[in-house]
């Protein structure tokens, strides 16, 4: 009997402060093994709270496995957390990342800014290993970009401002399981999305939207998702779920940002939280 794959919501925040939404991180876990998207502030304490939650497969030894849309710091600046505690709390396998252009700099000087730590920790007094610090940094393109017993996961770019941007597809044995990253809409997205059993997007309120300064509004109707145009889209490639992500609220409730979406499609639609598990 095929395990069930699970879906861990370990951050859905955005750049926003805000002290229940931790940054950005989604944990999908098949075959009893986690692989992270995104690495926003306090996903390794996000990680530890669902662990707490009897989510077993997130103990801080199996975080090793790390893949990044593209790389703003909300959705990055975790990353040296994730480099560096669970190693220091035993992690003896090295973290495996994969990333656009520039995720191997990020890496590198992540390790060179904590050189003097590493250096204390692996030569000085507390016990530690050699391996769970070494860093495997993989610069992606479009395509396949990881493969073993339990998942295949497929990236495809997306439209983000100027920079290199992804999102993901994983195949499991039982779901397929899409991630937008950070993304304008358009059309191609629709062959990228089509038949997934879940759908995880970003989306800021289309009635929020309109309390932004302009400049504001400019630069999100460029670079992000809509309720409206998300709904859109939706309608076309019929997710099986669609879990809202990384949402930008903007002053409008969880319920009626749900609500902005679901006016224009009537599918199964949830808002994800910080710790929900599907």
């Amino acid at each position: 009997m095929t395990e069930q794959s699970k879906i861990v919501f370990l951050g859905t925040g955005t750049p926003n402060a805000d002290p229940d939404r931790s940054g950005p991180s989604v944990a999908i876990i098949a075959g009893g093994k986690p692989y992270i998207v995104d690495c926003g502030p306090g996903v390794v304490r996000r990680a530890s709270a669902a662990l707490r939650n009897g989510i077993s497969e997130l103990d801080i030894n199996n975080l090793d496995t790390l893949f990044i849309t593209h790389l703003h710091s909300d959705h990055t600046a975790g990353l040296p957390d994730f480099v560096l505690t669970p190693w220091v709390l035993g992690r003896e396998n090295p973290l495996r990342v994969f990333g656009p252009p520039g995720i191997k700099a990020m890496t590198d000087e992540i390790l060179s800014a904590y050189s003097i730590d590493i250096s204390e920790r692996l030569y000085g007094l507390q016990p530690s290993n050699k391996d769970g610090i070494e860093v495997t940094a993989t610069q992606i393109e479009e395509g396949l970009v990881y493969l073993d017993e339990n998942i295949r996961v497929i990236a495809f770019r997306v439209l983000h401002g100027s920079l290199d941007a992804y999102g993901y597809r994983f195949h499991t044995p039982d779901r397929v399981i899409t991630i937008s990253g950070d993304t304008y809409p358009f059309p191609e997205l629709e062959e990228h999305y089509k038949d997934s059993e879940v759908l995880i997007h970003e989306v800021y309120s289309t009635a929020g939207f309109e309390k932004y300064p302009p400049e504001w509004r400019d630069y999100h109707s460029r670079v992000h998702t809509s309720s409206s145009e998300l709904a859109a889209i939706a309608k076309k490639v019929k997710p099986g779920l669609l879990i809202l992500y990384h949402q930008l609220f903007n002053g409008v409730s969880e319920d009626n940002l749900i609500y902005e979406v679901y006016r224009d499609y009537p599918g199964k639609i949830v808002s994800a939280k910080d710790l929900d598990v599907y």
